[in-house]
């Protein structure tokens, strides 16, 4: 009987490996390889944010897309910096997006570290996420594609906005078990300058093998308007799910 059966089907993690010998099995180490290949493709592939753009009009939901002051993904992996800075010609577009009074939302899609999250989940999530916004009566600003941005990014869109609270939905650093996973992170009074000590983040969104697109944003909103609320975001703000949850 093998003792790690019951543990290995509720989990993606690499345990109870078979062995061949000293070694891991032939099946064990091909596994491997695929992984590490996947996880490679997802931080080295471009993502499409025009098409992502097109399947989110085709839903109902309006966008724009922004560039970063990172050219090419190579400069991006090398230089994280300019990932959380617009171009200048960037800043322009929003500063003409900017309405009177402005949103309280301002809602972004990047590839991040993971293209392949961005293409196949950012369009579902950013869905679910307008959705659930908007039912909760908040205001959200056209939704932000933004090409080879970091999380600290937000700050900017949502201080050239104006709005009271910027969410970034964008691909995590790839893993050996997962290497389609979005990140999602809030910030009350987007600034630049913020610290990750002022975001709350929820993690591992993807279907089926993570959090379900639909109870990401639920529980995103929920916090959303706690913190507008409270006035304040991250490690003072609890994610407490069983709260947070209708």
């Amino acid at each position: 009987m093998n003792d790690w059966a019951p543990l290995k089907r509720v989990t993606q993690a690499r345990i109870g490996l078979a062995r061949a010998g000293a070694a891991v099995s032939t099946r064990e180490l091909l596994e491997f390889q695929q992984a590490h290949a996947q996880a490679r493709d997802a931080v080295w592939h471009s993502w499409d944010a025009a098409a992502c753009g097109a399947q989110l009009s085709a839903a109902g939901v309006t966008s724009a897309v922004v560039k970063t002051r990172a050219p090419d993904r190579a400069t991006y992996l090398k230089r994280p910096d300019l990932g959380r800075r617009l171009d200048p010609e960037s800043v322009k577009q929003l500063l003409a997006l900017r309405s009177d009074p402005p949103a309280d939302v301002a809602l972004i899609l990047s590839d991040g570290l993971s293209a392949t999250a961005a293409h196949e989940h950012g369009a579902r999530t950013v869905q679910a996420l307008a959705k659930a916004l908007t039912a909760a009566n908040l205001r959200i600003a056209p939704v932000i594609l933004a090409e080879r941005g970091r999380v600290a990014l937000s700050d900017e869109i949502g201080h050239t906005l104006g709005v009271r609270v910027a969410v970034i939905v964008l691909g995590e650093r790839p893993g050996l078990s997962a290497a389609d996973s979005l990140g999602m992170y809030l910030t009350y009074n987007p600034t630049p300058g913020n610290t990750d000590a002022q975001r709350n983040c929820l993690s591992n969104v993807r279907e089926p093998s993570g959090l379900a697109p639909q109870l990401a944003a639920a529980r995103l909103t929920a916090l959303v308007r706690r913190a507008l609320a409270l006035q304040l975001s991250g490690v003072q703000l609890k994610d407490d799910a069983s709260q947070l949850l209708p």
